[in-house]
């Protein structure tokens, strides 16, 4: 091994990242199938095992340490997995969620994720780590809580647009009430919630990006006005858009 590819090991990147572990965990790159991944607080990968590496047809990786969720799978995904690794940032675990996970070829697949949050010497969160294995269509037809990802789908298409609890009842096929009570229990949040986080993160991109004026990206991404948009993101992001624009537009 080079000291160019040792400086990809685990080891040596959970040693900078001052978190312990014992150099058994390279037995990670056997993993079939089966995506691991190591990230820092803002969402850059750290590190990767060879079958994350080959699920998003990367050589090798270098191809992918400082990129994030947005770069390999696009907004609709890459902010779904955000909102959860903010849960983990916070100290949550999350363990087998039913999610759709992207891969090399622009698909994407139902796989049960889990995440970690990852710890320093002084006990503060520095980053988290999360792995992920495909599902079979049989496995999913057996679980309840795939019918969730209909309502992600119509979410995802129509977030922009008004969107009822009855609208995405009637996605997934059940009651407003069932509805309501499994979304709570998989995404801990009200759809209506989940919604307008999606709303907020999708914006952050015309905030830096576009030269739309602030109430016009409210306006655009489905808020009633400058001033409830305003509320909702700071909400969300700890900041107003106006501070977010102002920190990343260049």
């Amino acid at each position: 091994m080079t000291d160019c590819e040792d400086a990809y090991t685990m080891p040596s990147v959970l040693k900078r990242m001052g978190i312990e572990v014992p150099e058994i965990v390279e037995l990670f790159d056997c993993l079939e199938d089966t995506p691991l991944w190591i990230k820092d607080k803002v969402g850059a990968y750290q590190w990767v095992n060879s079958s994350f590496l080959i699920n998003f047809g990367f050589k090798n990786r270098q191809e992918i340490i400082g990129h994030n969720d947005y770069d390999l799978c696009g907004e609709a995904l890459g902010n779904q997995y955000r909102i959860d690794d903010e849960r983990v940032l916070r100290g949550e675990r999350i363990f087998s969620r039913l999610e759709m996970v992207g891969r090399f070829d622009h698909t994407a697949r139902w796989c049960l994720t889990s995440k970690i949050p990852l710890h320093d010497e002084s006990g503060q969160i520095v980053g988290n780590a999360g792995i992920t294995r495909p599902k079979t269509d049989e496995a999913i037809s057996r679980n309840s809580d795939s019918q969730l990802g209909e309502a992600v789908r119509f979410i995802s298409k129509n977030f922009k647009n008004s969107i009822t609890s009855k609208d995405l009842a009637d996605a997934c096929n059940l009651s407003v009430r069932a509805l309501e009570r499994k979304f709570r229990a998989v995404y801990v949040c009200t759809p209506h919630d989940y919604i307008r986080r999606i709303r907020v993160r999708m914006s952050c991109t015309a905030l830096v990006y576009s030269e739309f004026s602030i109430a016009e990206v409210a306006s655009e991404y489905g808020f009633s006005d400058q001033s409830h948009f305003a509320k909702e993101f700071r909400r969300i992001m700890a900041e107003t858009p106006r501070q977010y624009r102002t920190r990343f537009q260049v």
